[in-house]
């Protein structure tokens, strides 16, 4: 039943995530596809999804642990402190600081985390700025001036 469920609610968010998408408008200099067709794009996979839920769910689905739900919602919460924190500490700070996190939910090496961490941040710094030309703050603003 809870397959059902699940597979209903992502159904719905995902036709109201390609209603949304609809509403995105067309800049004058832009892609052939535009900016509707990768979100569309994901909605489509999304709906798919939700039906075969929806159509040919588990017999007994085997839910995680207290202790695998407790990671979840750190790890959820460390995202949106990141989501938040990007802005006020720049992206290698605050992408340091939940790598490290999420490093350490996955396996419990301070060390190992902390370095895994910084390499991610640094690697993704890299990729974004200067593979995929995004403009990012490295650093705060108020540290760099």
């Amino acid at each position: 039943m809870t397959d059902r469920i699940t597979g209903f609610i992502v159904v719905v968010l995902a036709l109201a995530y390609f209603a949304g998408a609809t509403t995105l408008s067309q800049p004058f200099f832009a892609d052939p596809l535009g900016p509707k067709a990768f979100p569309m794009g994901i909605a489509a996979v999304a709906v798919v999804c939700g039906l075969v839920m929806l159509m040919k769910p588990d017999e007994e689905p085997a839910w995680p642990g207290l202790t695998t739900l407790l990671h979840i919602g750190y790890a959820v919460v460390a995202l949106v402190l990141y989501a938040y924190g990007l802005k006020p500490l720049g992206f290698l700070v605050s992408t340091a600081l939940v790598g490290t996190a999420v490093s350490y939910l996955i396996s419990p090496n301070l060390r190992v985390s902390v370095l895994t961490g910084l390499g991610m941040s640094g690697g993704l710094f890299l990729l974004f700025k200067f593979v995929f030309g995004l403009s990012l703050f490295a650093f705060p603003r108020w540290l760099i001036g």
